[in-house]
């Protein structure tokens, strides 16, 4: 563990942010944003903490065995203790200047009452802020689930493999409410950098995208003029000419993962194979940005294609005169020296890249169970206890895409692939292929929902007292620290402040 954070005051924050062509600024000045994703608390994802599947299966298995009342005081401990003053204060220490807050839909407005507004939904958030704001860091609120689901994953709360917000106005104009509200009520607040009000959109037909963007940022600014918002591209970030021309006072914004940083046996530098492909228009073939020379899903990494891949996925902005604001990076840690080691590496020549550009970029994320983060719970610690035999079943079952492998089900998956591209050979859906479809299919939905009863009873007939006491594992005091990861984060603030 480091030290455990002291005390500090910071200079208060008097200016919003603006853009001044290709720069951010602060009070005329330029300035980089050097954030990290404050994620896996106000919008859940299952290898932050541990549980299978989406949010809201979680939610109903555990209500199955604690009963509503429980299930709420359950999430109420767990918010409380994951951020406090002592993780705004790490933070600040650190050298952030930011923090990227994933916020879920449902913590402001229920299905069965929309357009209501739950002021209570805002406490935690309000809270965040402030304790940020009080250590000198600014906050982007991301909408990170929006209702109907903008895109195909379970970090959206999607239970399926479609996005059926981009088919309902119902749900863009439930969106367009909600973010009038966030508007009205952080206008003028310099502790806000900027809005990030959609994640990760990924509109099949990329018709729709770039008319409700334009359409968002009219009504968040018919409500705040001032601050910044940042829009990313469809299919994940990924393709930003949907957007159409660059709107004043917009960061267009994509999101850095390289394969080796997360495909299982990626090396770096070295080869990975590729999941997430898709043919462009124009018939070229791509991976998360990364222009495929060739038909080979195995392909070579080192800091040259690392930076090629950048500038190809920042391609929108460069040629815009716009900012380039890296919203998410990080790469899976698995307790193996060298490929914990190589990780490392790929991380600090993505951070050297991101500096040489003057890109700002925010390290996603901040506290998990060990798996990417800088700040982990304890395996030592109450919950990780608990839920132990659930991690362990869901690493043989492979049902995380993030961190997860296929090793121990293959006498499945290889047959079944084989099967689809005999039989398929053409078919590529939306938005990265076959390979992706049957690993979200069968794994990531299949196996994971029927996982999920599993988990509620971990925690049949547990107390108030037990949940409060095994929620305290959250708590700052109680994590331990990933130390080589939070020494590089802190090098690279230094560097780019």
């Amino acid at each position: 563990m480091t030290a455990e954070p002291q005390a500090t005051t910071a200079e208060p924050i008097t200016h919003i942010l603006r853009i001044d062509g290709d720069r951010i600024t602060e009070g005329g000045k330029p300035i980089r944003l050097r954030g990290i994703g404050v994620a896996g608390w106000l919008n859940l994802e299952n290898w932050m903490t541990g549980f299978p599947a989406y949010e809201q299966g979680q939610r109903d298995a555990l209500s199955a065995v604690l009963g509503p009342q429980r299930t709420e005081f359950f999430f109420e401990r767990f918010r409380t203790h994951f951020f406090t003053e002592a993780d705004a204060a790490f933070i600040g220490q650190l050298g952030f200047n930011g923090v990227r807050i994933p916020v879920h839909y449902r913590l402001f407005e229920d299905d069965e009452r929309p357009f209501d507004i739950k002021e209570e939904g805002f406490q935690h958030l309000d809270r965040a802020i402030s304790l940020c704001a009080s250590k000198g860091v600014r906050t982007i609120i991301d909408l990170h689930t929006l209702p109907g689901w903008q895109n195909q994953d379970w970090h959206c709360d999607n239970p399926t493999h479609t996005a059926t917000f981009w088919r309902h106005p119902h749900f863009q104009d439930r969106v367009i409410h909600l973010w009038r509200t966030i508007a009205a009520r952080y206008r003028g607040n310099p502790a806000i950098a900027a809005y990030n009000p959609m994640n990760e959109p990924a509109e099949p037909k990329g018709e729709v995208i770039g008319p409700f963007s334009r359409r968002l940022v009219e009504q968040i600014r018919d409500v705040d003029p001032d601050h910044i918002v940042i829009l990313e591209g469809n299919r994940y970030g990924n393709e930003f000419d949907v957007l159409g021309e660059p709107v004043n006072n917009v960061v267009y914004s994509h999101h850095d993962y390289s394969p080796p940083g997360y495909v299982p046996g990626g090396r770096y530098p070295g080869s990975a194979h590729l999941t997430h492909v898709w043919e462009s228009a124009d018939g070229q073939s791509y991976e998360h940005g990364i222009l495929l020379p060739g038909d080979s899903r195995d392909q070579y990494f080192d800091k040259s294609s690392l930076e090629r891949s950048f500038l190809k996925r920042s391609e929108y902005m460069l040629n815009t005169g716009t900012p380039i604001f890296v919203g998410e990076f990080n790469a899976i840690f698995t307790g193996d020296p060298v490929g914990d080691t190589e990780r490392l590496s790929l991380l600090s020549d993505q951070l050297d890249i991101f500096s040489k550009h003057e890109a700002s970029w925010a390290f996603w994320p901040y506290k998990d169970i060990g798996v990417a983060a800088p700040v982990a719970i304890s395996p030592d610690s109450k919950w990780m206890r608990r839920i132990r035999p659930m991690v362990e079943k869901k690493a043989r079952l492979g049902v995380d895409l993030w961190g997860g492998r296929h090793d121990h089900i293959m006498d499945v998956m290889a047959p079944l692939k084989a099967l689809f591209a005999r039989e398929f050979p053409d078919y590529s859906p939306f938005p990265f292929g076959s390979e992706f479809l049957i690993n979200r299919l069968v794994p990531q939905i299949l196996f994971a929902e029927a996982l999920l009863p599993e988990f509620g009873e971990l925690f049949r007939d547990m107390t108030e007292d037990e949940i409060d006491e095994m929620m305290s594992s959250f708590r700052l005091e109680n994590c331990v620290f990933r130390q080589p990861l939070v020494d590089l984060l802190r090098n690279a603030c230094a560097r780019d402040s």
